[in-house]
């Protein structure tokens, strides 16, 4: 009995029964699906069948085919498919997969056309397109913080990978968007622990300076802080200089700093929706243990590890602090070590951070993202989100909006 590999392509306005009027046909006839695949974009239908059946009934398939589609009021072209054509697709469906986010304010034609240049030189294939944010509005001054992002699957061995993220950061940086290049293995959508920075991450200030501001030595402060995060001067000996600094600074602004704080684009979201997806999260940062605790009680992060101010007997900062610093070291063995405790392997570990502290968590972490961060990070970090809030860091995971609620 010899066989035929049919491709149907059905398109045209989407309603509902199609897809089972038609695989009703094919499942009379006995046919066999090999492949499907079906997306609507703007209530359009575009449905992909590949069949395999007995080539005696081929063509009382296609007449009822051909029949059903013109009752529905869509359209339909088939293609006969080859065995060679079909086992050289089977192949390819062995190579590598990579998923490329691409992540904006708004997403232009230009970016997709850039973007999919890039994929193209590398010998790769996109396989599938999809939407992972909701629709964009008309008029984007009503809505000014709107966000739009694409997903990409592809398909195939980059020519040169790190060449490939340079040139994605290139162009991300001269189109102004983000953009996303990760391995589509198993880890990707079971990512269980996620560890932020605190300051300049999820508050849009370094605290330190707000309390140097309150002490009266805040452009001293600020100096040294802009020096520590740009990586020109060792962080521990930043802190401490920084610290002494404080010293007479009364306790009880600290409350009044940590009730005024601002909060990064994002936070409640991420931190809904993670929790409600059952992360874990992680506060690791080179701040101070007071205003972590105070973010951990307000958006429900499980564990908080930050630096701790000594208090003299009068209620006023010491100049000194207690415990070993939390610099960038340290915070890499807190995400292993939280890691561990929780019994998750690195690979489904997520690091978030701006600053060149926060560079050997987000290298150890199975994914590392530098948020709006200063360039040295951004330059050595694999992913970085810089022009969206950091609930950008969702779609990274393959979040759709449609489906957490937004």
């Amino acid at each position: 009995m010899s066989t035929e590999l049919i491709l149907l392509n059905i398109s045209g306005p989407d309603k509902s029964g199609i897809t089972a009027s038609l695989t009703e046909i094919l499942a009379n006839y006995g046919a066999k699906i090999l492949d499907i695949g079906q997306a609507d974009i703007h209530h359009t239908l575009s449905l992909g069948i590949l069949i395999k059946t007995d080539s005696t009934k081929s063509g009382e398939i296609l007449k009822e085919i051909l029949f059903k589609t013109r009752d529905l009021q869509v359209q339909v072209a088939f293609d006969i498919v080859s065995p060679e054509a079909y086992t050289d697709w089977v192949s390819r469906q062995g190579k590598d997969r990579y998923i490329v986010t691409i992540l904006g304010r708004e997403i232009t034609a230009r970016q997709i056309a850039e973007v999919s240049k890039i994929i193209s030189e590398q010998g790769l294939n996109i396989e599938t397109i999809q939407r992972l944010t909701g629709r964009m509005p008309l008029d984007d001054t009503e809505q000014p913080l709107t966000k739009g992002c694409i997903e990409m699957s592809v398909r195939g061995t980059p020519a040169d990978r790190e060449g490939m993220q340079a040139a994605f950061m290139r162009l991300a940086a001269d189109l102004n968007f983000d953009i996303s290049l990760q391995e589509d293995n198993m880890y990707r959508r079971n990512r269980r622990l996620i560890c932020f920075d605190m300051d300049s991450t999820l508050i849009r200030t370094e605290v330190i300076d707000e309390l140097a501001d309150r002490a009266g030595v805040g452009e001293e402060v600020r100096a040294i802080t802009e020096s520590a995060m740009r990586g020109e001067i060792d962080f521990d000996e930043s802190f401490t200089r920084r610290v002494a600094l404080l010293k007479g600074l009364d306790v009880s602004v600290m409350k009044e700093i940590a009730e005024s704080l601002p909060i990064t684009e994002g936070v409640e979201r991420l931190m809904t929706v993670l929790k409600r997806s059952g992360y874990k999260t992680a506060i690791l940062s080179g701040g101070f243990t007071y205003f972590g605790e105070y973010l951990k009680k307000r958006f429900g992060f499980d564990y908080v590890y930050a630096n701790e101010l000594e208090v003299g007997p009068d209620g006023k900062l010491t100049g000194r602090y207690l415990g070993d610093i939390v610099d960038g070291k340290r915070k890499k063995e807190l995400l292993k070590l939280i890691a561990q405790v929780e019994n998750i392997d690195i690979a489904q570990t997520i690091a978030v951070g701006d600053g060149a502290n926060d560079l050997p968590m987000l290298s150890t972490a199975g994914l590392g993202i530098a948020f709006h961060a200063k360039p040295k990070v951004k330059a050595e970090a694999s992913q970085s989100i810089s022009t969206i809030g950091i609930d950008g860091v969702l779609y990274f995971l393959g979040f759709k909006d449609s489906y957490i609620g937004a």
